[in-house]
């Protein structure tokens, strides 16, 4: 019997807790269904995330969760440990949610083995200078709402690099990996990105500052 001043035994939530993925993937191979459970808690929010970026829509993003997952438990067996878990789960979710954009038909491209025509050198382009700093002009959740807009009128192709390096924050060769594309490709299609991205916020900052909705008035 333990005494008062003796701690109790750590229970098998805090010990899952503490394994990394590794171990806890071998766990849910070998049947422990608790330990994919706590794979799931450590990465539903950015797979939700990541889901919500590619689909643009809160109710198909929670699908691609659900059903990301589900295929992940699916084949757990299958996963040989060659990657991250995280990258490979984040390779299923990125699959799960062009599906998504397929059957919506709202994107006419949504495949990310079409080669993109051109290399780094072809896109260099004048971008105008933001004359004031946007942070002085709009909130916090505004320049959000905007960046986040101008992340989802991207094309998928585009789209989906950008949110895994610069959102998500995975590198160059994670990334590749996860979207089964090379390096270099990764590097061309986050550069477009970015060029395009800093296109359509420049657009839109130039006309905010030049198009005063009450000057008529």
């Amino acid at each position: 019997m333990a005494t008062s001043g003796t701690p109790p035994p750590a229970g098998p939530e805090l010990a899952l807790a503490e394994l990394d993925d590794a171990a806890l993937v071998a766990q849910t191979q070998a049947g422990k269904v608790e330990a994919f459970a706590e794979l799931m808690k450590r990465h539903d929010r950015k797979i939700l995330r990541l889901a919500r970026h590619i689909t643009g829509n809160e109710e198909d993003a929670e699908d691609v969760l659900q059903e990301s997952f589900l295929n992940a438990f699916s084949h757990i067996g299958n996963f040989a440990g060659n990657s991250k878990f995280y990258t490979w789960l984040v390779r299923i979710t990125v699959n799960q949610a062009l599906m998504k954009l397929r059957k919506r038909k709202s994107d006419k491209q949504v495949s990310l083995d079409e080669p993109v025509a051109g290399d780094t050198e072809d896109l260099v382009r004048e971008i105008a200078v933001w004359d004031e700093t946007p942070e002085r002009t709009y909130s916090q959740e505004e320049m959000r709402r905007i960046l986040d807009d101008a992340i989802e009128s991207l094309e998928p192709i585009y789209r989906t690099v950008f949110v895994l390096r610069d959102v998500e924050e995975l590198s160059t060769e994670e990334t590749a990996q996860a979207l089964a594309i090379s390096v270099p490709a990764v590097k061309s299609r986050l550069l477009r990105a970015r060029l395009q991205l800093r296109e359509k916020l420049t657009h839109h900052f130039r006309r905010g500052k030049g198009d005063d909705a009450f000057a008529y008035l």
